[in-house]
């Protein structure tokens, strides 16, 4: 077993693991072997199909969290950081008030590091075997009725057609966008990400990467095509410099246009339509959800979405049930 140092505690530290848990900046570093383990643990994520950026990121900053809060409860080793000091890591944040979803993550981010360490050789048992994982409620968004998605990609097109100047590139960009998340499904992440050839405006067809590393090509609509196809024309020239290579997106600077500058566009144009507040997730569940309310099966879904899972899928016909249910209660007579 790996052995190191361990930093001092700080005086006045709980005695056990249960106990309302200090802020990360409070917490003591980490000793030599098990910021190593860490490291290791970063490189084995990297080998792995399936885990994105975002992913290992936030699981090596959970990990970390963790050993440190160990660490301040007396653990010297990684054998040290069992099944107690796992639930009193999880409850002490829990009374912080942290969502359950984070809660979630933090727990599966603890067993894939605590199997990993196991199976390196690392610790005697995987202390993590029996950590229960707290359930999460399965909730959608805001999805925007079709009447209220036509008002909200109308606009658009309208701004976009009536902008003027160096006012055009911009708006010429927001309804591209928007058409491309409504009219195929895409996530926010990897819209940004298309490149110019990944777009075919002829087949109308997207290429997109997606969680995992997985490709797949996906439709859209004679609207998104016209809006891309003005983007490309005008838009697109008007922006790109010497440093935009061949992202389809371009911000206002030439570089490639980024999640947050698409986050704030698509608030925008809701504000502008006059509909709910609505995130670019909440224009790809509008999506799916009004598939399925023009007929499509949950598979054909499940390609254009590019869940891994059909039962993901499946959340979209929870919202079709509700309509179904409100249009029963209103015209049955014996509702």
């Amino acid at each position: 077993m790996h052995t190191g140092e361990v930093a001092p505690t700080p005086s006045g530290a709980a005695a056990r693991p249960g106990h309302a848990a200090a802020h990360d900046a409070d917490l003591p570093p980490l000793p030599a072997a098990m910021a190593q383990a860490v490291a290791r643990f970063g490189k084995h994520l990297d080998a792995q199909r399936g885990h994105s950026v975002h992913t290992r990121r936030a699981y090596l900053a959970d990990v970390t969290g963790l050993l440190r809060y160990a660490v301040r409860h007396g653990a010297r080793t990684l054998d040290d950081v069992q099944l107690p000091v796992l639930r009193g890591w999880l409850g002490a944040q829990a009374e912080r008030g942290l969502a359950r979803a984070t809660l979630a993550r933090r727990g599966a981010a603890a067993r894939a590091f605590l199997r990993w360490a196991y199976h390196a050789g690392l610790t005697e048992t995987d202390a993590s075997a029996r950590l229960a994982s707290p359930k999460v409620p399965r909730t959608l968004p805001t999805v925007l009725t079709a009447d209220a998605a036509a008002r909200l990609l109308d606009t658009a097109r309208d701004d976009a057609l009536a902008a003027e100047g160096d006012d055009r590139p911009a708006a010429l960009r927001a309804w591209a966008a928007a058409e491309l998340l409504y009219g195929s499904g895409i996530r926010v992440g990897e819209l940004v990400a298309v490149d110019v050839h990944d777009v075919d405006v002829s087949e109308r067809l997207v290429r997109v990467l997606g969680k995992g590393g997985k490709e797949r090509v996906v439709p859209f609509g004679v609207p998104a095509a016209r809006a891309v196809a003005a983007w490309l024309d005008e838009g697109r020239p008007a922006l790109a410099g010497a440093g935009t290579g061949s992202a389809l997106l371009v911000g206002d600077r030439g570089g490639r246009w980024g999640q947050r500058q698409a986050r704030e566009a698509v608030h925008r144009l809701a504000a502008r339509a006059g509909v709910d507040d609505v995130a670019p997730h909440a224009l790809r569940h509008s999506a799916a959800t009004h598939l399925l309310q023009g007929g499509s099966d949950l598979r054909s879904v499940q390609e254009v979405l590019g869940h891994a899972n059909l039962a993901t899928t499946q959340r979209y016909t929870h919202v079709d049930s509700d309509r179904l249910r409100a249009v029963y209660a209103q015209a049955f007579p014996r509702a």
